[in-house]
């Protein structure tokens, strides 16, 4: 590490930090502060605040709501997560994977009332902002890794194409009655059949997007600030607004005020569950990148504060006029490009996009809707993940299919109903997995050492009177019956009559009642055909479950061995079994 370079991500949670301090990352950030890096944290904030303007724009009015309101979401969350939040790079804001959670509920419940709709959309940060703060504080950071990388693909890709799709009305200058993806392309289909595209409107937002696309290899060079600022001036030279290319507008002036976002006649259930999918969403995108940065800088990761730090930003957004928001894989890397060192660089950014709001918020009154379009396109196009999921057919056709399902899940019937899938199908997957593990009955090759698979070696040979019989994967009440007919099956499968059962335990990581219960009516049916039955590398804390479910006294306390190879000793031993290993 270099000298001016910061101390790791990971400083707030030395042995040193205690108490309420541990939660207030800023606070030792500030305390360790060196002059040496003001230059490139305020270089880096002015940098920033080139992409925060017109992407926080952008993914507001994807989002359902007016653009000002996305800006109000950059300010004060910034600040916030500079003071709560772990990482010293990661920038917050509005993201074009929240965009289509936030506008199917409010498609759904706004009932087209722009002030309902800002209302929803602060109400669903507020409650994405307590579910990750309590899921932090009961430390639940863990949660995102129950999502497959597969399953995340397939949702992904969903809301990727659903936010594409939304925007290509805005692209066109045409306005739809916007339902859902499928009827967005009907709808759209069938407007620029009827000759309602705006051309002029088209060719700006295309000329963006290809803008964008190109200058996107060239990480230091700003290809949205550059695409936005000529479509601004090419509208307000030709007076493209006259030939009707939709603006911006004026934006109002002043700074986000304290609010409490609330209405009484809302549909509760709706905003619940679209703030709990925004919460999984965005702390899953914070975790990936945060993971990456970290590994970028060899510092750690705390997922637990990093949900904090997520939950507390989205509760300032929710409470001064936001919206939902999520780490940026847009912005976060103009920052660390353009040198940043610490959060000073997000604070210096709120800062400038705060001065923007007070004395120039007139602006970008030209900028082109088509322009802000082609901005959540080029985000959106950039969420699709192809070349991964190429290799996932290639290694394991299942869940490429499983990922496909659940794109089209999203694609379909929209973001809210399409993470429900995506969690309910990691969940079947994961009970799958458990449900059916592999498990081996094990022998002796010649030429290698220990125990092995006698499905792939054999010529292995196996201890006379004795199944070891190797189970990959925790007992749990979905294999436990499993478990027991595999047992038998490799008893009555034996060459040889048996007289013990060594279950090689060391993968078997946990037990629960169910599969307790289970242990010890295996005992009873191996006990009446006089067979024994011993445990062989069982981890003590799955011994201390067995005590806990009082088995252990039923099973016998002479059944545990620390190797397969003392196990198979001991029987040798036991029954007088002259065998060699």
């Amino acid at each position: 590490m270099r000298s001016d370079d910061p101390p790791p991500d990971s400083a707030p949670f030395a042995t040193s930090a205690e108490g309420w301090l541990r939660w207030l990352p800023g606070l030792q950030v500030l305390r360790q502060y060196r002059l040496a890096w003001l230059p490139n944290d305020i270089a880096a904030g002015l940098v920033l605040t080139a992409m925060l303007v017109p992407v926080g724009i952008a993914y507001a009015e994807a989002s359902g709501v007016p653009g000002i309101y996305g800006l109000y979401a950059t300010i004060v969350p910034l600040l916030a997560y500079a003071l709560f939040g772990p990482s010293r790079i990661l920038v917050l804001g509005p993201d074009s994977a929240l965009a289509a959670p936030i506008l199917a509920v409010i498609l759904v419940t706004a009932g087209g009332d722009p002030a309902k709709a800002i209302t929803l959309a602060g109400m669903m940060a507020v409650v994405s902002g307590l579910v990750c703060i309590l899921a932090g504080l009961l430390r639940l950071g863990f949660v995102t890794e129950l999502l497959s990388k597969p399953i995340r693909y397939g949702y992904m890709n969903g809301i990727a194409l659903a936010v594409l799709i939304s925007q290509l009305p805005k692209l066109f200058g045409i306005s739809i009655d916007g339902r859902g993806p499928l009827q967005d392309v009907l709808q759209l289909g069938q407007a620029i059949l009827a000759g309602e595209a705006n051309w002029y409107s088209f060719a700006v937002g295309a000329g963006c997007l290809a803008l964008i696309l190109l200058l996107k290899p060239f990480k230091r060079l700003p290809g949205i600030l550059v695409a936005v600022i000529l479509a601004t001036l090419a509208v307000s030279f030709f007076d493209l607004h006259e030939v009707g290319v939709k603006v911006l507008g004026e934006l109002p002036q002043g700074l986000p005020a304290f609010t409490v976002p609330w209405l009484s006649d809302v549909d509760w259930i709706e905003v619940l569950l679209g703030g709990f999918a925004i919460a999984l969403v965005s702390f899953t995108d914070t975790s990936v990148l945060s993971r990456t940065y970290a590994a970028i800088t060899r510092s750690k990761v705390d997922p637990n504060q990093e949900m904090v730090g997520l939950g507390i930003a989205n509760l300032a957004a929710g409470f001064f006029q936001g919206i939902p928001i999520s780490s940026s894989s847009s912005r976060t890397p103009v920052a660390e490009a353009a040198g940043s060192k610490t959060q000073l660089t997000g604070v210096i950014g709120a800062l400038a996009v705060a001065a923007l709001l007070l004395a120039a918020p007139n602006l970008l009154r030209y900028l082109p809707n088509s322009a802000l379009a082609a901005v959540v396109i080029a985000a959106a196009i950039g969420l699709f993940e192809i070349t991964d999921l190429k290799r996932i057919f290639r290694m394991q056709q299942w869940e490429f299919w499983l990922s496909f399902t659940c794109f089209v899940g999203v694609a379909v019937y929209g973001a809210i109903p399409g993470i429900a899938l995506a969690v309910a199908i990691s969940i079947i997957e994961f009970l799958w997995d458990g449900w059916r593990p592999h498990y081996a009955v094990l022998g002796r090759a010649n030429g290698v050492r220990g125990y092995h698979d006698v499905q792939r070696y054999p010529d292995a040979r196996r201890v006379p009177g004795l199944v070891l019989f190797r189970w990959d994967a925790p007992l749990f009440f979905a294999n436990a019956e499993l478990f027991q007919q595999r047992i038998l099956q490799a008893i009555e499968e034996s060459p040889t009559p048996v007289r013990r059962v060594v279950v090689a335990a060391e993968p078997v990581t946990s037990v629960d009642v169910t599969s307790a219960d289970m242990l010890g009516e295996l005992r009873g049916k191996l006990h009446e055909r006089g067979i024994e039955l011993h445990f062989a590398e069982m981890k003590d804390p799955v011994k201390d479950k067995l005590r806990q479910f009082e088995l252990v006294e039923k099973l016998g306390p002479n059944i545990f061995q620390p190797t397969v190879g003392a196990a198979v000793d001991a029987y040798l031993e036991d029954h007088g079994v002259d065998w060699s290993p």
